[in-house]
């Protein structure tokens, strides 16, 4: 099956094509028949499956299709709800790539930078409108945005915006938008508040689930090591050089720790920027972007990132800090492994986080593989001890690949409307 042997508008179509895409992923080929003809879709996927395309195209399609007459400012006619200003900077460039070949306007909506910029486009006329709850709301608070000529409603990543308490802002931002639409809700888990949330606001939706719902994309080798909570960032650097890294990404449990991580792995020579809630959005941008051109080899980030983080090519993650919620280790791991791609997933365990690692199991359904790096030592005696039981004396760890995998580990598997008013 190719990207041609769906009905989509000529224009759109050019656009996937340029875009470099000719086989839609299990994600894409299940959702776009739906979408095409107006049908409200649940889709169950994991990150990095190509969601974004499977409600992008039909949103494209429809407009180019159904365009409104006159020539007056546009209005709003489809609106993406996310959780995070970084995936909803990702979805709208997705669309502005597909669209290219269209006339179509897409305007961006989200909190940590001034309004002047987003008044100003949403005065002028925006047919997609791409946004944070938050910034969204203060928009229609203020008149600025009116939601009556939205045809098409997509919340992208619904469980988060439950994680994050946005459920009774999506509640409100629904109840804007006309009763007549269609409605796509995408979510890489289905908790109880979000299967209700979809019962509420779909109708008669068709589910697509691709992989086991709460199973972690099946193309991330995961592996756990325990280690005493002083020796995490050894171990880091260890890794970083014992393995086939090609881009890696760090998660932390504070932005303040992901600061910390950073300026050791810059003092130990490695090429590392961090992103959290206390950078600015355009300082946020810029370290994306310099990790997407291989400027910096290792980007540390806290969970804010998890879902905003769309990097071709991220063959490792690392949880220095294992999550105390296992929703937010599936979303941490599905940064690697991305579009079929495989990578490597490895979680630090120190003592007092091993229910935390029972937990992501538990959630899983699924073992996490337990490997050893000589020279590091299990927490449960060095923490006991309140030192670090290895043989070095200076307590710095030579920077040699001595060690590496364990024989028992995996080798890096490869790099990676009938609906409608």
């Amino acid at each position: 099956m190719t990207f041609d042997d769906f009905d989509l508008a000529p224009s759109v179509r050019r656009g996937v094509a340029d875009a470099g895409y000719s086989t839609p992923t299990p994600v894409q080929a299940a959702t776009l028949p739906l979408g095409l003809d107006g049908i409200d879709v649940v889709g169950v996927a994991q990150t990095g499956t190509g969601k974004t395309a499977a409600f992008v195209l039909p949103i494209l399609d429809y407009l180019v299709k159904e365009p409104l007459p006159g020539t007056g400012p546009r209005p709003v006619r489809a609106l993406v709800v996310t959780p995070t200003r970084e995936l909803a900077i990702q979805v709208a460039e997705a669309a502005r790539s597909y669209g290219r070949h269209t006339p179509l306007r897409v305007a961006t909506v989200y909190g940590g930078v001034g309004k002047g910029t987003q008044r100003t486009a949403l005065r002028n006329g925006s047919d997609i409108v791409v946004a944070t709850p938050g910034r969204l709301l203060d928009f229609l608070s203020e008149s600025e945005i009116d939601l009556s000529w939205v045809d098409i409603l997509v919340l992208d990543e619904a469980d988060r915006m439950f994680d994050m308490g946005f459920v009774k802002d999506v509640r409100r931002i629904v109840a804007a938008v006309p009763e007549k639409r269609q409605t796509m809700l995408f979510s890489a888990t289905m908790p109880p508040p979000i299967q209700d949330l979809a019962r509420s606001i779909l109708y008669k939706p068709e589910t697509v689930e691709v992989g086991e719902r709460r199973d972690p994309a099946a193309t991330v080798a995961q592996r756990a090591i325990h280690v005493a909570e002083a020796e995490k960032q050894d171990l880091l650097h260890h890794l970083i050089q014992a393995e086939d890294v090609d881009r890696m990404i760090v998660f932390s449990r504070t932005k303040y720790r992901a600061d910390r991580i950073r300026k050791k792995l810059d003092r130990a020579g490695f090429s590392a920027i961090a992103i959290h809630s206390n950078r600015s959005q355009g300082q946020r941008q810029r370290a994306l972007k310099g990790f997407e051109s291989g400027e910096f080899q290792i980007l540390v980030a806290t969970d804010i990132a998890a879902r905003g983080i769309d990097v071709p090519g991220v063959s490792h993650v690392v949880n220095f800090d294992a999550p105390t919620i296992p929703e937010d280790y599936i979303h941490r791991i599905g940064r690697t492994g991305r579009a079929d791609a495989t990578g490597d997933a490895i979680t630090f365990v120190s003592a007092e986080e091993t229910d935390h690692l029972r937990g992501i199991e538990k959630h899983t359904g699924r073992a996490i593989e337990t490997m050893e790096v000589d020279g590091f030592d299990k927490p449960a005696l060095a923490e006991a001890l309140g030192t670090s039981t290895r043989s070095n004396p200076s307590g710095h760890r030579s920077r040699q690949k001595s060690g590496g995998r364990p024989k028992t580990s995996q080798p890096r598997r490869g790099k990676g409307g009938s609906g409608r008013r």
